[in-house]
């Protein structure tokens, strides 16, 4: 059985796309955690419900169904909402209802039940750490704000999504403090992680120094 690979790091750091790509490389399969978080931000905005009510979060999420096509659509109740919860809106939302202890239970019991299989990339800001504390290989992606930023415009103008440049630094600067400091499962990187700085590299790049650490740890473990 394949083992699984976890890919952690701040807002915008690339790494649901390299996990996506990486997965699609090498014959895994991959969930966006971040997408899951998203949803319940998404979900929380359309019942009226504020994102610091944990007890509502919860009970909405108990009746709340999720599915990841093997395209990496992301239905939500049977609806697909994969352009709507990547607004500058919904990350912030999944930033705050992140920081609940009773919404991140669900989800990490979600995500490790899926993972389970194994053979699974993982993205995020806990899988190293929580989720999947015993992945294969474990890689924390970092960026600057200032490369982080132009590549989030640049997926808002491929996607039509209207913003404003000065608000989506300072939301990525927010969410890094946000991530950081948060009591539960906090943004930080494992001790047996590697660290990978995507600022000045190419989506290709990136895959390749992946593909070589998998490779290297796929040779110690025989």
């Amino acid at each position: 059985m394949k083992r699984n690979i976890a890919i952690d790091g701040p807002s915008a750091a690339g790494k649901s796309t390299i996990a996506r790509l990486c997965a699609k490389e090498l014959g895994y399969k991959h969930l966006d955690t971040g997408a899951m978080y998203r949803c319940v931000g998404y979900l929380s905005k359309l019942k009226g419900i504020a994102v610091d009510d944990e007890l509502a979060l919860a009970d909405m999420m108990d009746q709340m169904k999720l599915d990841v096509d093997s395209a990496g659509h992301i239905y939500l109740n049977n609806q697909e909402v994969s352009s709507e919860i990547r607004t500058n809106e919904m990350s912030m939302r999944a930033s705050d209802v992140s920081k609940l202890k009773m919404v991140r239970e669900r989800l990490v019991t979600l995500q490790q039940q899926i993972a389970s299989a194994g053979g699974y990339v993982l993205d995020g800001r806990d899988i190293g750490t929580v989720v999947l504390p015993d992945a294969m290989l474990k890689i924390f992606l970092v960026a600057s704000v200032k490369a982080r930023a132009q590549r989030r415009i640049k997926e808002y103008i491929e996607k039509n999504i209207p913003f404003d440049e000065q608000e989506v630094i300072r939301d990525i600067e927010v969410r890094d403090y946000q991530d950081t400091h948060r009591e539960n499962s906090p943004l930080k990187k494992a001790a047996d992680a590697i660290e990978i700085d995507t600022s000045d590299m190419s989506i290709e790049e990136v895959i390749d120094e992946i593909r070589g650490l998998l490779k290297t740890k796929s040779n110690e473990e025989g």
